[in-house]
Order: structure tokens, then C-alpha cells, then sequence
């Protein structure tokens, strides 16, 4: 059932903290806020942005850390500073057109649960919360910030059969 989830995917929207990172927040002397980022995380979504799957973020925070990042990624698809996820549900899918079942979401704590009951495919970071494990579809096998997310791509990838066709145009330019 999972992988059939994973194929319909057109579009994966994360989380951030817990899921693009381990969950710290780390202030500098001066007050500005840095985060961590996986560089594999980072790789996995340019797979699957290279493959057609639109990637974007639903976080709770606002932080110039993660625009720079998605810059870096070419993310475009930013919802930052969103108290309640379940309800920009229907800005995303009118915004990209797609509907609901065809989006996949990742989570990890308690404010992650509206959405995740809203989505096509509901996934779990492994050190997620007891609640959103319960609800998800998929938990991951990786951590948070630890290759979570290249782990939810390939996985995507996979199940459209195009993760070693991505692989190989990746081999190709190195």
C-alpha cells in the first residue's frame, strides 16, 4: 500500500526542525539563529526535483538559515511562520494543482499531525514523536537531519521507477 502512496507522489512538503534538521536550535553570541542542514538530505531533494516531484516546506519557524538553504536547493515552495499546518493545506494544492492524496508530507512533533491526516502519503521521522508515528503511513528509517529525508526521495523515486535512471544521470555529471 505504502509504495503505491509513493508513486502517486507529485509533491513532497517537509518539516523542518526534526526533519531537514536534528531538532536543534542554535543561536550565535549575537542572537542569529544557524541551523544544520544534511548535505544528502540536500541531494535527495534535487533528485527529486530533477525527476518532476515539486519539494517544498511547512514549518512552523521563520529563520534566514532556511532561506539561504532553499535557495541553495532551489526550493520555491516556502509556507515559514505557519501555526496551524492542517489549514494551508488548500493554499498548496491550489497554488501547485495537484490534489491532496498526490502530496506527501514528513513530520516529526505534535504540530505536524493536522497535515499529516490531510495528506496522500503521511511520513514519520524514525525519532519522531509517538503521536505522529501512529498516524503515519511510513516511518522513515533514519533520524531527523541524519538522511531522513534522502531516505523518504529514494524512496519516492523508487517507487516511480526512477531512482536508477537518477542515479546514473548523476553519475554522469561527476
Amino acid at each position: 500500500m505504502t509504495t503505491a502512496k509513493r508513486k502517486q507522489v507529485k509533491v513532497l512538503l517537509l518539516d523542518v526542525d526534526g526533519v531537514l534538521t536534528g531538532g536543534e536550535i542554535v543561536y550565535t553570541d549575537a542572537g542569529t539563529e544557524t541551523k544544520s542542514f544534511n548535505v544528502k538530505d540536500g541531494l535527495g531533494i534535487k533528485l527529486l526535483m530533477d525527476a518532476g516531484v515539486t519539494v517544498g516546506i511547512i514549518t512552523g519557524r521563520r529563520s534566514n538559515a532556511l532561506l539561504h538553504r532553499c535557495a541553495d536547493l532551489g526550493i520555491n515552495l516556502i509556507y515559514d511562520g505557519i501555526q496551524n499546518k492542517g489549514a494551508i493545506l488548500d493554499t498548496v494544492v491550489k497554488q501547485i494543482g495537484v490534489n491532496a492524496d498526490e502530496i506527501a508530507f514528513a513530520g516529526d512533533d505534535l504540530p505536524d499531525i493536522p497535515l499529516l491526516k490531510k495528506v496522500g502519503l503521511a511520513v514519520a521521522v524514525a525519532d519522531a514523536h509517538d503521536a505522529v508515528k501512529q498516524i503515519a503511513d511510513w516511518v522513515t528509517e533514519k533520524n531527523g537531519g541524519q538522511g531522513a529525508v534522502r531516505e523518504i526521495c529514494e524512496a519516492i523515486l523508487a517507487a516511480k521507477g526512477l531512482l536508477e535512471n537518477c542515479i546514473a544521470c548523476r553519475e554522469s555529471t561527476d
